[in-house]
Protein backbone atom coordinates (compact mmCIF):
# COMPACT_ATOMS: atom_id res chain seq x y z
CA UNK A 1 0.00 0.00 0.00
CA UNK A 2 0.94 3.50 -1.00
CA UNK A 3 1.83 5.59 1.74
CA UNK A 4 0.03 9.13 1.76
CA UNK A 5 2.58 12.22 1.88
CA UNK A 6 1.85 15.20 3.74
CA UNK A 7 3.74 18.50 3.32
CA UNK A 8 5.75 20.08 6.37
CA UNK A 9 7.86 23.11 5.13
CA UNK A 10 9.47 23.47 8.92
CA UNK A 11 11.08 20.50 8.83
CA UNK A 12 15.22 20.06 8.77
CA UNK A 13 17.85 17.61 9.51
CA UNK A 14 17.86 18.28 13.20
CA UNK A 15 14.59 16.94 13.82
CA UNK A 16 13.69 13.60 15.22
CA UNK A 17 9.88 14.47 15.97
CA UNK A 18 7.26 16.73 14.14
CA UNK A 19 4.05 18.00 14.68
CA UNK A 20 2.00 18.61 12.36
CA UNK A 21 -0.03 21.64 11.92
CA UNK A 22 -4.15 21.78 12.73
CA UNK A 23 -5.49 21.21 9.20
CA UNK A 24 -2.53 18.73 8.06
CA UNK A 25 -3.43 16.75 11.55
CA UNK A 26 -7.19 16.85 10.97
CA UNK A 27 -6.96 15.85 7.32
CA UNK A 28 -4.79 12.71 8.47
CA UNK A 29 -6.77 11.69 11.30
CA UNK A 30 -10.26 12.42 10.88
CA UNK A 31 -10.38 11.55 6.93
CA UNK A 32 -7.68 9.62 6.36
CA UNK A 33 -7.96 7.72 9.80
CA UNK A 34 -4.33 7.37 10.59
CA UNK A 35 -3.99 5.94 14.26
CA UNK A 36 -1.07 5.43 16.43
CA UNK A 37 1.71 3.33 14.77
CA UNK A 38 0.67 4.04 11.23
CA UNK A 39 3.37 5.09 8.76
CA UNK A 40 2.94 8.45 6.51
CA UNK A 41 5.48 10.25 4.49
CA UNK A 42 6.60 14.11 4.87
CA UNK A 43 7.80 16.61 1.85
CA UNK A 44 9.24 19.74 2.73
CA UNK A 45 9.19 20.87 -0.67
CA UNK A 46 12.57 21.09 -1.20
CA UNK A 47 13.45 17.82 -2.32
CA UNK A 48 13.17 15.98 1.29
CA UNK A 49 11.19 13.13 1.15
CA UNK A 50 10.64 11.52 5.43
CA UNK A 51 9.56 8.42 6.26
CA UNK A 52 7.54 8.94 9.55
CA UNK A 53 5.65 7.09 11.93
CA UNK A 54 2.31 8.53 14.04
CA UNK A 55 3.13 8.40 17.90
CA UNK A 56 0.51 10.80 18.69
CA UNK A 57 -2.59 10.47 16.90
CA UNK A 58 -4.35 13.68 18.37
CA UNK A 59 -6.53 15.40 15.47
CA UNK A 60 -5.38 18.55 16.08
CA UNK A 61 -1.90 18.62 16.80
CA UNK A 62 -0.85 15.13 15.34
CA UNK A 63 3.27 13.86 15.93
CA UNK A 64 5.13 12.10 13.88
CA UNK A 65 8.93 10.22 14.81
CA UNK A 66 10.68 11.05 11.67
CA UNK A 67 12.46 7.57 11.30
CA UNK A 68 14.65 8.36 7.81
CA UNK A 69 14.57 10.94 5.16
CA UNK A 70 15.59 10.87 1.51
CA UNK A 71 17.17 13.66 -0.33
CA UNK A 72 15.54 13.84 -4.29
CA UNK A 73 17.83 15.56 -6.90
CA UNK A 74 16.29 18.61 -8.49
CA UNK A 75 14.23 18.71 -11.33
CA UNK A 76 16.55 19.51 -14.41
CA UNK A 77 16.27 21.36 -16.75
CA UNK A 78 14.76 24.59 -15.11
CA UNK A 79 11.25 24.81 -16.71
CA UNK A 80 10.00 28.59 -15.88
CA UNK A 81 7.23 30.41 -17.52
CA UNK A 82 5.99 33.99 -16.96
CA UNK A 83 2.04 34.83 -17.91
CA UNK A 84 -0.10 37.36 -17.18
CA UNK A 85 -2.71 36.67 -14.71
CA UNK A 86 -5.87 36.75 -15.86
CA UNK A 87 -8.78 38.70 -14.29
CA UNK A 88 -11.22 35.48 -13.83
CA UNK A 89 -9.01 34.35 -10.99
CA UNK A 90 -10.51 30.43 -11.15
CA UNK A 91 -8.72 30.49 -14.73
CA UNK A 92 -5.25 31.07 -13.27
CA UNK A 93 -6.15 29.08 -10.33
CA UNK A 94 -6.62 25.86 -13.05
CA UNK A 95 -3.72 26.89 -14.70
CA UNK A 96 -1.00 26.92 -11.04
CA UNK A 97 -2.68 23.13 -10.76
CA UNK A 98 -2.26 21.63 -14.00
CA UNK A 99 1.16 23.55 -14.55
CA UNK A 100 2.40 21.94 -10.62
CA UNK A 101 1.20 18.73 -11.67
CA UNK A 102 2.87 18.19 -15.06
CA UNK A 103 6.27 20.05 -13.69
CA UNK A 104 6.90 23.42 -13.95
CA UNK A 105 9.62 24.81 -11.36
CA UNK A 106 8.92 28.37 -11.69
CA UNK A 107 5.57 31.09 -12.08
CA UNK A 108 6.32 34.59 -12.70
CA UNK A 109 3.11 36.28 -12.61
CA UNK A 110 4.22 38.55 -15.56
CA UNK A 111 2.76 42.22 -15.23
CA UNK A 112 2.51 43.35 -18.86
CA UNK A 113 0.63 46.89 -20.59
CA UNK A 114 -2.53 44.87 -21.02
CA UNK A 115 -2.77 42.63 -17.93
CA UNK A 116 -5.88 43.10 -16.20
CA UNK A 117 -5.08 41.72 -13.06
CA UNK A 118 -1.67 42.63 -11.10
CA UNK A 119 -2.48 41.71 -7.48
CA UNK A 120 -2.25 37.97 -6.35
CA UNK A 121 -3.98 35.93 -3.51
CA UNK A 122 -0.48 34.24 -2.78
CA UNK A 123 -1.44 32.25 0.34
CA UNK A 124 -4.33 31.05 -1.84
CA UNK A 125 -2.41 30.28 -4.65
CA UNK A 126 0.98 28.65 -2.75
CA UNK A 127 -2.12 26.60 -1.18
CA UNK A 128 -2.80 24.68 -4.96
CA UNK A 129 0.25 24.47 -5.71
CA UNK A 130 0.68 22.27 -2.51
CA UNK A 131 -2.28 20.55 -2.88
CA UNK A 132 -0.66 19.93 -6.83
CA UNK A 133 2.39 19.15 -5.48
CA UNK A 134 1.70 16.27 -3.03
CA UNK A 135 -1.04 14.78 -5.40
CA UNK A 136 1.02 14.29 -8.02
CA UNK A 137 3.56 12.80 -5.72
CA UNK A 138 6.05 15.42 -6.22
CA UNK A 139 8.79 16.49 -3.37
CA UNK A 140 9.67 19.87 -4.77
CA UNK A 141 7.02 22.89 -4.41
CA UNK A 142 6.70 25.30 -7.48
CA UNK A 143 8.38 28.43 -6.71
CA UNK A 144 5.81 31.39 -7.12
CA UNK A 145 7.36 34.48 -7.51
CA UNK A 146 6.00 37.97 -6.94
CA UNK A 147 4.12 39.89 -9.76
CA UNK A 148 7.07 41.09 -12.01
CA UNK A 149 6.91 44.08 -14.51
CA UNK A 150 7.62 42.46 -18.39
CA UNK A 151 10.47 44.87 -18.94
CA UNK A 152 12.31 43.29 -15.43
CA UNK A 153 11.54 39.91 -16.53
CA UNK A 154 12.88 39.90 -20.19
CA UNK A 155 16.06 41.34 -18.60
CA UNK A 156 16.73 38.90 -15.64
CA UNK A 157 17.31 35.82 -18.04
CA UNK A 158 20.54 35.27 -19.62
CA UNK A 159 21.41 31.78 -19.82
CA UNK A 160 18.16 29.94 -20.02
CA UNK A 161 16.60 29.75 -23.48
CA UNK A 162 13.92 32.18 -24.00
CA UNK A 163 10.61 32.69 -25.72
CA UNK A 164 7.80 34.41 -26.03
CA UNK A 165 4.39 33.23 -27.63
CA UNK A 166 2.32 35.60 -29.47
CA UNK A 167 -0.56 36.02 -31.53
CA UNK A 168 0.97 38.85 -33.92
CA UNK A 169 1.22 37.94 -37.68
CA UNK A 170 5.21 38.18 -37.65
CA UNK A 171 7.29 34.89 -39.12
CA UNK A 172 7.10 32.28 -35.99
CA UNK A 173 8.63 28.72 -35.31
CA UNK A 174 6.60 25.99 -32.98
CA UNK A 175 8.36 26.06 -29.55
CA UNK A 176 8.37 22.08 -30.16
CA UNK A 177 10.71 22.31 -33.23
CA UNK A 178 13.36 25.36 -31.81
CA UNK A 179 12.84 23.68 -27.89
CA UNK A 180 16.42 21.79 -27.28
CA UNK A 181 16.36 19.33 -24.84
CA UNK A 182 18.32 19.31 -21.41
CA UNK A 183 18.48 22.94 -21.37
CA UNK A 184 17.03 25.50 -19.08
CA UNK A 185 13.70 27.30 -20.32
CA UNK A 186 11.56 30.34 -19.64
CA UNK A 187 8.46 31.39 -21.98
CA UNK A 188 6.57 34.69 -21.85
CA UNK A 189 2.69 34.18 -22.51
CA UNK A 190 0.93 37.32 -22.64
CA UNK A 191 -2.70 38.31 -21.41
CA UNK A 192 -6.42 38.07 -22.71
CA UNK A 193 -4.92 40.74 -25.23
CA UNK A 194 -2.12 39.83 -26.23
CA UNK A 195 1.44 41.39 -26.01
CA UNK A 196 2.44 44.77 -27.40
CA UNK A 197 4.18 44.75 -31.00
CA UNK A 198 6.46 47.26 -28.84
CA UNK A 199 6.66 44.16 -25.90
CA UNK A 200 7.44 41.66 -28.25
CA UNK A 201 10.33 43.76 -30.39
CA UNK A 202 11.73 44.53 -26.81
CA UNK A 203 12.01 40.83 -25.72
CA UNK A 204 13.01 39.60 -28.86
CA UNK A 205 15.88 42.70 -28.64
CA UNK A 206 16.56 41.16 -25.52
CA UNK A 207 17.36 37.40 -26.68
CA UNK A 208 13.29 36.09 -26.54
CA UNK A 209 13.05 33.53 -29.69
CA UNK A 210 8.70 34.28 -31.04
CA UNK A 211 7.23 31.02 -30.91
CA UNK A 212 4.19 29.71 -31.76
CA UNK A 213 1.83 26.78 -29.70
CA UNK A 214 -0.60 25.85 -32.29
CA UNK A 215 -2.81 26.69 -34.98
CA UNK A 216 -5.30 28.32 -32.94
CA UNK A 217 -5.88 31.07 -31.25
CA UNK A 218 -5.95 30.38 -27.27
CA UNK A 219 -6.62 31.88 -23.98
CA UNK A 220 -4.14 32.66 -21.66
CA UNK A 221 -4.42 29.86 -19.20
CA UNK A 222 -4.80 27.37 -22.39
CA UNK A 223 -1.83 28.83 -24.19
CA UNK A 224 0.01 28.55 -20.36
CA UNK A 225 -0.62 24.50 -20.06
CA UNK A 226 0.03 23.97 -23.71
CA UNK A 227 3.38 25.32 -22.97
CA UNK A 228 4.25 23.67 -20.17
CA UNK A 229 3.30 20.35 -21.65
CA UNK A 230 5.34 21.24 -24.75
CA UNK A 231 8.04 21.94 -22.57
CA UNK A 232 8.01 19.36 -20.40
CA UNK A 233 8.31 16.77 -23.38
CA UNK A 234 10.79 18.29 -24.70
CA UNK A 235 12.83 18.29 -21.74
Amino acid sequence: MELPVFYAPELNDSMTVYTMNEDTSKYCIQVLRHEKGDQVLLADGRGGRYTTVIIDDNRKKCQVQISGKEQLPAPEPALRIAIAFTKNASRIEWFLEKAAEIGVQTIIPLVSHRTEKEKIKAERLQNILVSAMLQSKQCYLPVLEEPQAFSKVVQSFGEEQRFIAHCLPDQKQDLGDVMEAGRNTIILIGPEGDFTPEEVKQAMDAGFKPVSLGKTRLRTETAGMVAVVMMNMKA
